[in-house]
């Protein structure tokens, strides 16, 4: 799990990772990111306006998630290593319900040239527990393309079970993809104060 803990609100480190809420001084660092890996999350990802690549776009955006964030509406983290502030990963926890559900949507990626060394397997398990702990999750969801082996592989491991496959579940690089729905609850839970 953690190897230590920086701010239990906000931030996580895990091995050389810091995973941390997005800021609003964030915009040119997590422009960069889906600048640079465009072309690699693009069948994986919604279709994009150009704003989703500009800074300007992406300072109205965490203009909107600092606001989320405050609500305990969402959480949007960015991955970087101990030594760079530059956005390496994301993991995004949306449609959170409380009572009586306690339970969310989770969604990530990462950037090419980090993939394949277990870096979003530590920081999923670090952020889920968060979740469960901090925030006090009882269900997190999440749905996968079944040609995304990839993910299907992190979130199996980190002990996501499948529930089903939902046909065109979600419009996906224009075109509408089935997903495997997975969960993981806690099972730990216990009602908040």
């Amino acid at each position: 799990m953690f190897n230590s803990i920086i701010n239990r609100s906000t931030t996580l480190v895990v091995d050389e990772l810091k995973i941390r809420l997005i800021g609003n001084k964030d915009s040119a660092r997590i422009t960069a990111y889906y600048q640079k890996n465009r072309a690699y999350l693009q069948p994986w990802e919604p279709l994009r306006d150009e704003n989703f690549f500009l800074p300007e776009g992406w300072e109205k955006r965490l203009l909107q998630l600092t606001e989320l964030h405050k609500h305990n509406l969402a959480y949007y983290f960015v991955i970087t290593t101990k030594d760079s502030d530059d956005v390496i990963g994301v993991i995004n926890f949306s449609n959170l319900v409380k009572h009586p559900f306690y339970a969310c949507h989770v969604g990530y990626s990462l950037a090419e040239a980090y993939q394949g060394k277990g870096i979003m397997h530590r920081a999923l398990d670090a952020v889920v527990e968060w979740m469960f702990e901090e925030k006090q999750f009882h269900r997190i969801m999440a749905a996968y393309m079944p040609r995304n082996k990839r993910s299907g592989k992190v979130l199996e491991d980190l002990g996501f079970e499948k529930e089903g496959r939902a046909k065109d579940y979600l419009l996906i690089n224009g075109k509408w993809e089935d997903h495997i729905l997975t969960a993981k609850t806690n099972h730990n839970w216990v009602p908040p104060k």
